[in-house]
This record gives C-alpha cells, sequence and structure tokens, in this order.
C-alpha cells in the first residue's frame, strides 16, 4: 500500500470513528486495529492523522458500553504503543482512560484489561514515562489488585506483572508498589502459583522494589527473605531466571536494610 493511499484509507478511517452508527464505528476500529498490527508504517500515519484526534477517539472508546469495542480500541492503543510512545503519552486523558480500564478489571473484558496493561509495559519501555504512568496512582493500585485478585486469569496477571516490571524499574516508583500492598500481592502470587513463568515476572518485581527503604518491613510481614531463600533450594524446581532474581532481590535487601538483615541471611544460608 502505497504512503498516500495509507494517508487517505486512514483518514477515512478515523472520520468513521465519529460516526452515530455503532456498526460503522466498529468496523472502522476492527479494520484500524487490523492494519495497526500488521503494518509498522502505518502506525504513525494513524498516530499522527489529524494531530492525534483518533488516539483520543481510541481513548474515548475504552468508555464505551460495547465489548466490541472497547476490545478493539484497546487492541489497537497496544499497537500503537509499540511505535508512537510519544503520541500516546502526550494525549489528553490517554492515561484515565488506561486507568479506567484497569480499576475495572473486575467487570470489563479480560482481552481489554490485558491490552491495556501490555499497553502500560510498552511505554515503560521508554524511560521517560515512567514517572509520568507511576504519577497516576490508580494505574499503579488496580495493576497491583489485578495481580493479587484470585479472580484474575493468568494473562491478566502475566501482563500485570509485566506493567509493574517497567514501573518498578524507575526508583519513584517503588515506595509507591509497595505502600499500595505490592509486597503481599506478589508473594502471594509466587507462594500460590505454580507456573514458572509467573513467578519469574512476580519475582523480577520483587528483585525490584526491595531497592527501596519501604520494602524492608514489608517484606518482614510476608516472611518474603524465607521466600525468596526457598527459591534458591534446588528442591524448589526454581528456573534459572527465579534464582537470579531471588539473589538480586535479597542484595537490594542487604544494601537497604543494613547489617543485621545481612546476618539473617548468614544464618539461613
Amino acid at each position: 500500500m502505497e504512503v498516500e493511499v495509507k494517508r487517505r484509507t486512514t483518514k477515512s478511517l478515523i472520520s468513521k470513528l465519529s460516526s452515530v452508527s455503532d456498526q460503522t464505528r466498529i468496523a472502522a476500529l476492527c479494520e484500524l486495529r487490523l492494519l495497526s498490527k500488521n503494518d509498522p508504517q502505518i502506525r504513525p500515519i494513524i498516530a499522527e492523522e489529524d494531530e492525534g484526534a483518533a488516539i483520543s477517539l481510541l481513548a474515548e472508546t475504552l468508555y464505551s458500553p460495547s465489548e466490541l469495542a472497547q476490545e478493539n480500541a484497546a487492541a489497537t492503543l497496544l499497537n500503537l504503543s509499540i511505535s508512537c510512545k510519544n503520541q500516546l503519552i502526550s494525549t489528553r486523558g490517554l492515561l484515565d482512560s488506561l486507568a479506567y480500564i484497569l480499576s475495572n478489571h473486575r467487570k470489563h473484558p479480560q482481552t481489554v484489561v490485558q491490552s491495556t496493561a501490555a499497553t502500560i509495559y510498552s511505554l515503560c519501555v521508554d524511560e521517560n514515562y515512567r514517572t509520568v504512568i507511576g504519577g497516576k496512582r490508580d494505574i499503579v493500585y488496580s495493576l497491583i489488585d489485578i495481580v493479587g485478585f484470585r479472580g484474575s486469569p493468568s494473562m491478566s496477571i502475566k501482563d500485570g506483572l509485566k506493567a509493574l516490571f517497567g514501573l518498578s524499574l524507575c526508583s519513584l516508583n517503588r515506595p509507591l508498589i509497595v505502600g499500595f500492598g505490592g509486597v503481599d500481592a506478589l508473594f502471594g502470587v509466587v507462594v500460590r502459583d505454580d507456573r514458572i513463568g509467573v513467578i519469574e515476572d512476580a519475582t523480577a518485581v520483587i528483585a525490584q522494589i526491595a531497592a527501596c527503604e519501604e520494602s524492608v518491613e514489608a517484606f518482614r510481614k510476608v516472611s518474603g527473605v524465607r521466600v525468596l531463600v526457598d527459591l534458591l533450594n534446588p528442591e524448589t524446581g526454581s528456573s534459572t531466571r527465579i534464582k537470579e532474581n531471588s539473589v538480586y532481590g535479597l542484595l537490594n535487601l542487604v544494601k537497604i536494610g543494613g547489617r543485621k538483615l545481612g546476618k539473617r541471611l548468614e544464618k539461613w544460608g
């Protein structure tokens, strides 16, 4: 498809997002989802058309009562986030709409929740946006709730964990994750889940947030040090990545917790 043809196609589809016809809007959403998935070159065209009108309309669609409209809008935003992070993060109301989906994850379709959490992770790839997203506290709190909620599907938990990992790479976000009950939720996953991939993602976040002062007391309340030490036991069948994350978490705790915590680790080792 020629660039000019892509521009005309994009302009036409975006104009249909404002249609009074549900059928017309959903058809346009489905087409934008497909194009943004299969053609990386069309993503910036979509994002930049009419000064970002498409992103605003997609964000508004996340509030739609139509699950099909929500699903396609969320997936399209995820596709755009791969190549057009700046356009998304600078669109007014975008983070509010993502927070809305995550905050209501128990009643929205899980495919929508998963795409939304994955979009947060995608945006966090750029370190400049981690503090901006972390400043939207509803997003952080809701991701923790997704991870800690026993009714969450495994894919929602994995996407939530990846998003939290992206946020935890920023030191300013770590106390926030701990303060919102992240330690309880993360260790709850490690203790009750037997899927290696999920435990790998959970311990990756644990290793990051262990590097803040607030984590020491929070880890103590859930016997976090003991859990991490147990994961190093060959009998637990932990993967190499789980063991690496556990060691990294323990080292960060010692750096923060000091000599007293170090002596406890020596005793358990």
